[in-house]
């Protein structure tokens, strides 16, 4: 989102309510709380939705596109026990819907160079965006570390420190 900012995007983020100020303060235009309002029911339409979670279908993703619009998926998901593929559904039904379809439809992929590294690391430095750390777990926690990143909805991203 804080790139997508900086790019100059109009940014409309879906949150639970426990997030929501914490996403207007990372510099989102509109926020909407997914536990009392259904963004796929709007009849707002985008011109790309960036799904970080995989727990939306692809139809509900389309269904807020502009005629041109983009959909990107990246997997992500939290782990609910009833999947074995888990997000792999929908990055495999992305892929094979985006041959028949007038929307973009595509996979969030990287490929970082040193290049693009510098370049984050110069808009990092900038202030223009701030990374956000969750919590933060000593190695020999890692376990502890997963288990809330699949199980307790981190709000941002959790670090695995090295010491010594």
């Amino acid at each position: 989102m804080q790139l997508a900012k900086y790019m100059g995007a109009h940014v409309t983020a879906v949150c639970s309510t426990r997030n929501v100020e914490m996403v207007y303060d990372l510099g989102a235009d509109h926020v909407i709380d997914y536990t009392g309002h259904d963004f796929a029911g709007d009849d707002r339409t985008y011109d790309m939705v960036f799904d970080l979670v995989g727990n939306r279908s692809l139809k509900d993703l389309r269904r807020v596109l502009t005629t041109t619009g983009t959909v990107v998926v990246s997997g992500g998901g939290v782990s609910r026990g009833g999947s074995l593929v888990g997000p792999l559904r929908l990055i495999l039904k992305t892929q094979l819907v985006s041959r028949f379809v007038r929307h973009n439809l595509t996979v969030l992929t990287a490929e970082p160079t040193n290049a693009t590294l510098a370049e984050l690391a110069r808009i990092i430095d900038s202030g223009a965006v701030t990374p956000v750390i969750d919590r933060t777990y000593p190695l020999s926690e890692t376990a502890a570390a997963i288990h809330y990143v699949e199980f307790e909805h981190a709000r941002a991203k959790v670090v695995i420190t090295i010491t010594g």
